[in-house]
């Protein structure tokens, strides 16, 4: 009896930690700022048949409506309600993307924003997605409904109200970041409307959630949140599977909160990821590739089975958030595949790949100006719909890097590899390194200023197999570089160092015909 009720306790415990993905499936995608029609359209012709295990989504609750700047990405933060209505689509389109991805094996992950409501000087009126009445002065929500007894006013200690010092970890938690209005997460009212809110989306069929905004919470307020969810819904998850739960909490060292603050509650973001691996890629700060030997918990990251890790998100990729000027993104494409390559190829952490739309950037005095820049939209405020061209690329300026060939090829590698060790590390001392995952992958990287041509034990059968960089496998034939492994596993790899992509990648499922 007594160890049986400890594993129940264990299981119980463990379950939010787990992303639901199907077997075999080990990434998601964020699809910022996506509409769900497309959502749904993409699950289905091309998420599915290319192995991506879910979607991030924006968040689909009701929100203000920004006029100044006009219709900002970052008004979807600013919440009026809980009711499924945003320039993303309306419930029935919500519902509508949540059967049709699940029923691919395609799950849904919401971006939950529970922290606050909309910002202080968000005025008086109807201007929110769904048209709900709400004043922002007298913190009266109606739709929720929330007044001004259920925000932090009361508790917040710093001068303006607003956070001032994140040294101060009451202050970070219970004064209103950047004038957002904090909702007062220790009354039992408020939790109940914020469970209501999740177990809806629950209902509906989601698999997990992202909680924005995570460090401005209470560790224990957001535990007594999630302890009120319900277990996912049958029709798509097996009985008594809880959902995935990951929390944004920015933590780079050096401020009291920590990420590990928040481990009893789900994963965490492992912000100093992507900004270190950044750093390493693009050879600042005297940092080399062959650093990445111990890449994971060596370098101080979170555990492994703790951490959903990205090479960029929505917030970082326009110098908001964390990580600074070294954060790799689309911009960059050459440096941000062979970054994107690495962490899919790495076993450490639960990966997440970014898919973006580009935005007209203006730097002024190294600040992009533009950042605020929402989706491509039509001169009314609505989304533009996501175009697929004759190559596969995306139209209407969405970036669509999980379409990009190299990205794509790179998810279908890790779960190729999945749960096999990280082994055969070389490095040359500088930035040229290799590495494989058991008997299943092996991927080489020359990020150095000079050719490579090199011998190296890959741990593969033997075999000819097409490289999935510089192309893919298509019936038995390879469009890109081949690969020769011989008998005792070993292989040649000729890397340029002005190759469009300096980085070869190989795994089973890639190979041609046995030798």
């Amino acid at each position: 009896m007594g160890i049986c009720f400890l594993l129940l306790i264990v299981g119980f415990c463990w379950a939010q930690y787990n992303p639901n993905t199907l077997s075999g499936r080990t990434s998601i995608v964020h699809l910022f700022e996506w509409r769900w029609a497309d959502i749904a359209l993409e699950c289905e012709r091309y998420l599915a048949p290319n192995g991506f295990g879910g979607v991030q989504i924006s968040p689909p609750n009701e929100n203000v409506i920004i006029t100044d700047p006009w219709q900002p990405w970052w008004e979807r933060y600013q919440p009026v309600s809980y009711k499924l209505c945003t320039r993303s689509g309306n419930e029935t389109e919500f519902r509508d993307m949540v059967t049709r991805c699940n029923s691919v094996g395609v799950h849904i992950y919401v971006d939950t924003v529970i922290n606050h409501m909309c910002g202080a000087n968000a005025g008086a009126g109807n201007h929110a997605t769904c048209g709900s009445y709400f004043n922002a002065k007298t913190e009266d929500f109606p739709a929720v409904p929330y007044s001004g007894w259920d925000f932090n006013d009361g508790k917040c200690k710093s001068r303006s109200g607003d956070i001032e010092n994140y040294h101060d970890i009451s202050q970070v938690r219970d004064c209103r970041l950047v004038s957002l209005l904090d909702l007062a997460l220790e009354k039992d009212y408020v939790r109940s409307k914020v469970a209501e809110y999740m177990n809806y989306l629950i209902d509906i069929g989601v698999a997990g959630f992202r909680i924005d905004a995570a460090k401005h919470m209470w560790p224990g307020d957001l535990k007594a949140i999630l302890d009120k969810l319900k277990d996912l819904n049958t029709r798509w998850f097996s009985a008594g599977a809880k959902p995935f739960i990951y929390q944004e909490v920015i933590d780079l060292g050096g401020e009291p909160i920590k990420g590990s603050d928040y481990f009893g509650n789900g994963r965490v973001t492992e912000f100093k990821y992507g900004a270190k691996l950044g750093t390493v890629i693009r050879k600042w700060n005297g940092e080399k590739m062959a650093y990445l030997k111990n890449w994971g918990e060596g370098w101080g990251f979170v555990p492994s089975d703790r951490a959903l890790v990205f090479v960029d998100n929505h917030d970082n990729q326009r110098g908001h958030g964390a990580g600074g000027a070294s954060i790799l993104t689309f911009w960059d494409p050459r440096l941000y595949k062979m970054a994107v390559g690495f962490m899919l190829a790495h076993p450490y952490g639960f990966t997440r790949v970014m898919s973006s739309f580009r935005w007209p950037r203006s730097f002024v005095n190294g600040r992009d100006v533009n950042d605020w820049i929402g989706p491509p939209s039509n001169s009314d405020g609505s989304t533009k719909p996501v175009t697929i061209n004759a190559d596969t690329t995306c139209g209407n300026d969405w970036v669509c890097e999980h379409r990009w060939r190299q990205i794509k090829n790179m998810v279908i590698f890790r779960n190729v590899v999945d749960g096999q060790p990280f082994s055969n590390w070389w490095d040359n001392g500088s930035n040229q390194v290799a590495f494989g995952r058991g008997n299943k992958g092996f991927i080489v990287f020359n990020n150095d200023d000079w050719n490579m041509n090199i011998h190296l034990q890959t741990g593969l059968p033997a075999g000819t197999y097409c490289d999935v960089i510089s192309g893919q496998k298509e019936g038995n034939k390879c469009t890109g570089k081949q690969v020769y492994v011989s008998g005792d596993g070993m292989a040649n790899f000729q890397i340029s160092t002005n190759a469009e992509d300096p980085f070869v990648a190989i795994h089973v499922d890639a190979m041609l015909q046995l030798s």
